[in-house]
């Protein structure tokens, strides 16, 4: 049984509790990287050794188990998180070829190995392996909110290539690029939960809009570990996201109240030449104005309308998980 008296030991206890279900949703990721070409045999075995949280695939089980209202299995759950995450893998090589990053959850991005050629047919490879699950499960809405998913996420990126790079950026086009890129993929893991065990078309509405607002508390706390996490724990160095040319929401504050710091984030986002005088003081920017206390106060709007989206849920012990899971992402620590 949960127990979510410790919000901050949450993620450990639901993964105890889907341990059976996770595992097998490993077992379906490494069948699905298979195929006659080494290339793309070691390439995918390369992306999915580091693991990651494998939160979607979690989010999309336990959003299951709340809409069932049972802590029966049901035999296709794992084939519906492996097809998520075989999606937020392809996505994250595509994201990476966009943005020429080197680094991706602490080792060599793949498009730093490969090149970009290789490494965006790679991602392509992965989309249809997800796809193919997708019309494996026999279920037309699952195709439908598949391609709706594939659709905003491909919106956010072009939005984010537009406009996520550029001094001018506001803070609703910043939290709208983080809505489709990365909140309508926890969005369609909180409706495919439900629509896996036939819910109620008001439980499906609910859970699914949990889970948007969940994706964008996440987020947006992701958003705070460019400023408040080191390097070992995110895989990334401090202000990274500045350097590769992503403005985020403390920054944003911080210019909103200080336009006379432009210059000095414009030439950095120009040019990716953050030394560490020009990064003290953005730093030193952003903690003047309370950019970091902002993106917190941010983070927790949306933490509190996920719990507020669960009020047509059922009670039952998952239900409380999620409850705790909407707190646990706004202050974990990586």
């Amino acid at each position: 049984m949960l127990s979510v008296s410790s919000p901050g030991s949450l993620l450990s206890e639901l993964e105890a509790e889907l341990a059976p279900d996770l595992a097998a949703v490993e077992r379906i990721l490494a069948e699905r990287v298979e195929s006659d070409l080494e290339l793309v045999r070691l390439t995918s075995r390369y992306l999915y050794r580091s693991g990651g949280k494998r939160i979607r695939p979690m989010l999309l089980l336990i959003a299951s188990h709340t809409a069932r209202g049972a802590r029966s299995r049901n035999a296709r759950a794992p084939y519906y998180g492996a097809m998520v995450e075989i999606m937020h893998t392809a996505t994250l090589v595509h994201d990476d070829i966009v943005d020429e990053a080197d680094t991706r959850r602490g080792q060599d991005s793949l498009n730093s190995l490969l090149g970009n050629d290789l490494s965006v047919l790679i991602g392509d490879f992965l989309y249809i392996q997800s796809m193919a699950l997708a019309v494996e499960q026999g279920n037309p809405q699952v195709v439908a909110t598949m391609c709706d998913l594939t659709m905003r996420m491909i919106e956010g990126m072009l939005l984010e290539k537009a406009r996520g790079g550029t001094i001018g950026l506001t803070r609703e086009e910043h939290l709208r690029i983080l809505r489709l890129k990365t909140a309508y993929l926890f969005h369609g893991c909180g409706r495919m939960g439900a629509m896996l065990v036939e819910a109620p078309p008001e439980v499906e509405g609910a859970l699914g809009d949990y889970c948007m607002n969940l994706g964008m508390a996440f987020q947006v706390a992701d958003d705070l570990f460019d400023f408040t996490a080191s390097a070992a724990k995110v895989g990334k160095p401090v202000l990274s996201d500045l350097k590769e040319g992503h403005l985020t929401l403390p920054i944003l504050h911080a210019l909103e109240r200080e336009p006379q710091a432009v210059p000095l984030v414009e030439d950095v986002l120009e040019s990716g030449d953050l030394t560490p005088d020009r990064q003290k003081e953005i730093l030193a920017l952003v903690e003047r104005q309370g950019g970091i206390a902002e993106a917190r106060r941010v983070a927790e709007g949306f933490s509190a309308a996920a719990r507020e989206a669960l009020a047509p849920v059922p009670p039952s012990p998952y239900r409380d998980g999620l409850e705790a899971l909407a707190e646990f992402v706004i202050w974990r620590d990586r």
